[in-house]
């Protein structure tokens, strides 16, 4: 329940998906007030779920057009149709409805679950159709060939709800829509006033998004930017000398500002935070301070997941306690696939920026999603980070005044 009111809070009905959600969603609600409605009934009966479901009808013969089922066979002359049980090479139960040899609606049932939906002739799930697991979860979208494929969400007690394209099988993350209604932000550091020898002023006064990078084509529209993240601090030793020139300018012409730390794994997790906090402005309304964590795949081997994990904790426990702003940690999305799988307790808990200039954006408590490295702004010389903020005007007004994204 937590989990579609937190979509359903961050979401407009212009995302793919939403009505079926908010469907679900309203399914659900009934169902839990029908639980409660049990709990303070006094009644000696009651039901499991296994008992409920499990309820078979004798089986009968049933006369449909052109022919009879009875017992797991169709007895026809010409065509599939009407209603009938039969079993598909996996011994699995089917029941379906035919029309014209094509399969209507089924019914299947395994050990995991129960299947509703489009089937193709060999009986595996094709075409639309829902899966309601024993364990709870429940999935609702397309299908080919037996395995989720193209456009679902699924819902489980295990994980945080999953909505957005599958690939055989495989959970692929939600695609972004790139409209005006959208918040977007930048995110600089000194090589946005460095090429080579050159040096560059940032044009703060009507800074404007001109392009969202080269694999985003937002249809020559252009847009404000909402916030900016300026890099302060990196390792122990490295300051941007930018950072309160771009810090104090931004504010001075309306735009939120938040200070990220550029992690290095060659010096203490808890002096790289004393160091960032010391040497960073962190004034009311400011945003919430980021650790940017982007090790190559041969340090990460060398230190450990576990290790690297560790260090992370304690970065952001710092941070917390000095600045009263819970920080929100910046990793690509290979990182989180890879890397933190044991890391339950860090997704939980902070919300995440994400790398990624790909099309999907995966299941974490996702705040900012960086779309492009080559995005234009007016107002800044060569190539901007772009950013989305993951909500609309309503979730981000409340981000501006909170600092969370939950």
């Amino acid at each position: 329940m937590e989990e579609m009111q937190y979509y359903l809070r961050s979401h407009q009905v212009a995302d793919e998906g939403y009505n079926l959600i908010a469907a679900h969603h309203t399914k659900l609600y009934q169902r839990h007030q029908y639980l409660e409605a049990l709990l303070l009934k006094d009644s000696t009966q009651y039901y499991t779920y296994d008992t409920i479901h499990a309820r078979q009808r004798p089986m009968v013969a049933v006369k449909v057009k052109g022919g009879l089922w009875y017992a797991g066979h169709f007895h026809i002359q010409r065509e599939l149709a009407g209603r009938g049980i039969v079993k598909d090479d996996k011994g699995r139960i089917v029941r379906a409805l035919w029309e014209h040899d094509t399969v209507v609606v089924a019914k299947r049932t395994d050990t995991l679950g129960l299947y509703i939906g489009q089937m193709d002739e060999r009986m595996m799930a094709s075409g639309q159709g829902q899966y309601h697991s024993i364990d709870g979860s429940h999935y609702e979208g397309l299908w080919k060939d037996d395995k989720r494929n193209g456009f679902g969400f699924e819902s489980s007690p295990y994980h945080q709800l999953r909505v957005g394209e599958w690939k055989n099988g495989r959970f692929m993350g939600e695609r972004l829509r790139y409209t005006t209604e959208r918040i977007y932000g930048i995110d600089i550091s000194r090589h946005q006033h460095e090429k080579g020898r050159q040096r560059f002023n940032i044009n703060w006064k009507n800074m404007r998004i001109l392009s969202l990078g080269k694999r985003h084509d937002a249809g020559g529209q252009t847009f404000p930017v909402s916030f900016v993240y300026i890099k302060s601090t990196e390792g122990t030793t490295i300051r941007n000398r930018y950072f309160l020139k771009d810090y104090t300018s931004a504010r001075a012409q309306g735009i939120h500002v938040g200070a990220y730390h550029f992690f290095s794994i060659k010096t203490s997790a808890l002096e790289q935070a004393t160091y960032f906090v010391n040497n960073t402005l962190f004034r009311p309304g400011d945003f919430p301070p980021v650790l940017d964590v982007e090790p190559s795949e041969s340090q990460i081997e060398a230190l450990g997941d576990d290790e690297l994990m560790r260090r992370i904790r304690i970065f952001m426990e710092y941070v917390e306690r000095r600045t009263h702003m819970r920080p929100i940690l910046y990793v690509n999305q290979n990182f989180i696939f890879r890397h933190m799988s044991k890391a339950t307790d860090i997704k939980k808990k902070y919300n995440v920026w994400i790398a990624r200039y790909g099309e999907y954006k995966p299941d974490v408590k996702l705040v900012y999603w960086q779309l492009s490295s080559t995005g234009k702004v007016q107002g800044i010389t060569g190539d901007v980070d772009i950013n989305v903020f993951n909500g609309y005007q309503g979730q981000f007004a409340e981000f501006v005044r909170t600092g969370y994204h939950r």
